[in-house]
């Protein structure tokens, strides 16, 4: 393989959570007597969920105890019905059988990896980074230096995949080559590769 340490993002790469996410956000706005379109707020998650909370805390004057209220909502909804995106299982079992390593980073807590056990991809990972080691956000390259100091390999050998920008950002502030899952939208100028499926990844893989 061109690459053997494939770093991943969860949301929006791994698995089609944005849905669910949009979903249950837009009804805990709805439950503050506040009505907005999914896609909007869709459209903000995809930029980070950071933003999502400063535009709408900030716009309706939202208390603290809201984002606890969103985060538990979520977790419940998304446990019940997230699906990894297709060909992912498929993808990091050919990694791993390769001789590859796949790694998470995320800013997301362990609800990451109980998705992850639960569709028994868990274990096709050498390390998951989540929040809860309080690294320093995307863009920064923090939690990516981690891993290459950790596991002792080279920038030339590894490549962040992730489909926003901030994903993107952070592989090339780390040094490291970028993959921007599109979903079929918008390319990421930033990135070294863009692809629609993850069916094309052995391509970016393969060199």
């Amino acid at each position: 393989m061109r690459f053997n340490h494939i770093i991943w993002d969860f949301d929006g790469t791994l698995f089609d959570t944005y849905p669910v996410m949009a979903r249950c956000f837009q009804g805990m706005l709805a439950k503050h007597g506040i009505e907005e379109q999914e896609d909007c707020i869709s459209a903000l998650m995809k930029v980070s969920i950071g933003e999502t909370y400063r535009h709408f805390i900030g716009k309706y004057l939202l208390g603290d105890g809201f984002k606890k209220q969103y985060e538990d909502l979520r977790t419940k909804n998304e446990f019940e019905s997230v699906l990894p995106f297709n060909g992912i299982p498929e993808v990091l079992r050919t990694i791993c059988e390769s001789c590859g390593y796949n790694y998470l980073f995320t800013h997301r807590g362990n609800s990451a990896l109980r998705l992850l056990e639960k569709y028994d991809l868990l274990s096709y990972f050498k390390e998951a980074v989540t929040k809860e080691q309080n690294f320093a956000r995307k863009p920064s390259p923090d939690a990516i230096h981690y891993l290459m100091n950790k596991y002792g390999f080279p920038a030339e050998e590894a490549i962040m995949v992730g489909d926003r920008e901030i994903d993107i950002l952070s592989g090339k502030n780390a040094g490291i080559f970028s993959c921007c899952f599109t979903g079929g939208g918008e390319k990421c100028g930033a990135a070294d590769f863009n692809i629609d499926s993850f069916s094309d990844f052995d391509k970016v893989l393969g060199g």
